[in-house]
C-alpha cells in the first residue's frame, strides 16, 4: 500500500494522457521487480543486502524564469543552443523575450535485485522535454528504459561514446554544445576494473541526418532515401584515481543511402563515420572540479549534443556526392563550492564544423557556448540558481554571426524514496 500511495501521489504531476500513464506504469512494474508475496520496507537509508530486491522513485520538479536579450528559435527557448540562434537577420524577431518552463522536471525509478547470474538492475525515467516533433511543447519524454543484468545490458541509455560525468555543476538542461551526449537503443557489456575503471562496448541504433544545402531542390535527391543496414560500434575506457578518471572513448559507423529512382542516374552511395572523445575530470583542492573534453570525428554530429548534420553534399566538379563533415567538440568547466550552501561553475564549450561545398551559405559553422553561476542550496532537497549565458553563432561562408547573451534563474525540489524486500538466503 505504500508504494501504491506513493505512485498515486507523484505520477499525476507528471503523466499527461491515458495513453502514457499506461507506458510509465509498465516501466515501473519492470523496475520494482518484486513479488506479491513481499512487502518493502520504505526505511530510507537503509542498505540492501546480498538477499535485497529494492526499488528507489526519485526525481524533481525544476522550474526556469528566463531572459533571453536577443533571439532565439522559440522552439528551444528555455536551452541555450548556438545552432538554434537566427541564421539570418531578425528569422526569430523581436529582441528581448521572458520565458517560463517546467520542462526540464524529472521522474524516474530504478530497480535492483540478486540473480544467480549477477545482479539484476532497471531504470525508467522520463522528462518533459519535448524533441523532435514534439520540439517546444512540454510532454512525456524518454531518457531511459535501462535493464542490466551482470555485465550486459540492453534499453536506452547513456552510449558509451559519451561521458555524463563531464556535466558541470549548474541546473541549465542542455549543457555545454560540444560534449557527447546521447541516449541511444543499445546492447552493451561492461566490465569493470580495479578501483573506479572500468571498459565498455555496445552496439546501438545507426541513425543519422543530412543537409542538401544548396541542392535541395534538385528533383533526383527527392527519392534518395537513408539506408541503415550495420549498427554503430562504441566502446569506452576509463582509468579512475584518487584526483579523478580519464576516459578514451571511440565510435564507428556506417552512413549508407539509397537511390530508390530506377529512371534516374543512381545517385546510391556510403560513407564511414567515426569518432574519438576524450574527457576528464579532475579534483581541485579538496571539493572543486575541473571537467575537461576534446571530442573529433567526421559524421558523428548526432554524438554531439549541438551540432547540425551529419552528411552533406560536396561538388567535385564533374558530379556530386556524399561526404561526412568533420567536427570538433571541446569543453572546459570550472565549478568551485565556496562553502556547504554556496557554489559556482563557470566554462566555455565549442563545436566547430569542416562545412563541404555543397552546403548554403548560411550553414552553421562554428558555436560558442559560455556561462557562469551561482548556486545557493539553502536545504537538502532545494537549489537555487542565477546564471549568466552567451552564445554565439557563425555561418558557412556569408558572413554572419551573431551573438545572445541570457539570463536564467532555475529553482529545483527534490525527491527519492528507497524501498527494500528481504528475502530469504
Amino acid at each position: 500500500m505504500l508504494i501504491q500511495s506513493t505512485v498515486a501521489r507523484f505520477l499525476p504531476l507528471f503523466i499527461l494522457n491515458q495513453s502514457k500513464l499506461a507506458i510509465a506504469l509498465f516501466g515501473l512494474l519492470i523496475a520494482t521487480n518484486v513479488n506479491a508475496q513481499g512487502t518493502f520496507d520504505s526505511t530510507a537509508h537503509k542498505k540492501p543486502n546480498q538477499q535485497s530486491l529494492g526499488m528507489e522513485i526519485y526525481g524533481f520538479i525544476l522550474a526556469d524564469v528566463i531572459y533571453d536579450f536577443k533571439q532565439i528559435d522559440p522552439k528551444w527557448y528555455d536551452v541555450p543552443r548556438p545552432t538554434k540562434l537566427p541564421s539570418f537577420k531578425n528569422q526569430f524577431a523581436p529582441d528581448g523575450q521572458m520565458y517560463f518552463s517546467v520542462r526540464q522536471t524529472r521522474f524516474g525509478v530504478k530497480g535492483y535485485s540478486p540473480t544467480p547470474i549477477g545482479d539484476l538492475k532497471t531504470m525508467f525515467e522520463f522528462d518533459l522535454f519535448g524533441s523532435g516533433a514534439d520540439a517546444g511543447q512540454t510532454t512525456f519524454h524518454l531518457r531511459h528504459a535501462f535493464g542490466e543484468i551482470g555485465k550486459f545490458g540492453a534499453g536506452q541509455t547513456w552510449s558509451p561514446f559519451v561521458d555524463p560525468d563531464l556535466f558541470p555543476n549548474d541546473l541549465e538542461y542542455w549543457g555545454p554544445n560540444g560534449m557527447a551526449n546521447i541516449r541511444s537503443l543499445q546492447l552493451r557489456f561492461m566490465q569493470p576494473l580495479p578501483g573506479n575503471s572500468k571498459f565498455s562496448i555496445a552496439l546501438e541504433k545507426p541513425g543519422a541526418t543530412a543537409d542538401d544545402g544548396i541542392y535541395s531542390d534538385r528533383l533526383e535527391l527527392q527519392n534518395v532515401k537513408a539506408h541503415f543496414t550495420l549498427p554503430d560500434l562504441t566502446s569506452e575506457y576509463r582509468y579512475g584515481t584518487p584526483w579523478g578518471y580519464m576516459e578514451l572513448a571511440g565510435v564507428i559507423r556506417q552512413l549508407k543511402w539509397k537511390d530508390l529512382d530506377p529512371a534516374a542516374p543512381d545517385l546510391s552511395g556510403h560513407v564511414m563515420g567515426w569518432g574519438l572523445n576524450f574527457s576528464s575530470r579532475i579534483k581541485v583542492f579538496s571539493q572543486d572540479n575541473l571537467h575537461l573534453q576534446a571530442l573529433y570525428g567526421e559524421g558523428i554530429e548526432n554524438y554531439v549534443r549541438d551540432a547540425p548534420a551529419d552528411v552533406a553534399i560536396k561538388n567535385t566538379g564533374s558530379s556530386i556526392e556524399g561526404v561526412t563533415l568533420p567536427v570538433l567538440g571541446i569543453v572546459a568547466f570550472y565549478d568551485h563550492f565556496w562553502n556547504k550552501k554556496f557554489s559556482s561553475t563557470l566554462g566555455y564549450s565549442q563545436v566547430k564544423i569542416t562545412n563541404s561545398n555543397g552546403q548554403s551559405p548560411s550553414a552553421f559553422r562554428m558555436g560558442e557556448y559560455m556561462l557562469g553561476d551561482v548556486i545557493y542550496t539553502p536545504a537538502e532537497n532545494l537549489v537555487m540558481e542565477v546564471e549568466l549565458q552567451y552564445l554565439t553563432r557563425k555561418n558557412y561562408n556569408d558572413g554572419w554571426t551573431t551573438t545572445d547573451p541570457r539570463i536564467q534563474f532555475s529553482f529545483r525540489y527534490s525527491f527519492s524514496q528507497k524501498f527494500y524486500h528481504e528475502t530469504s538466503p
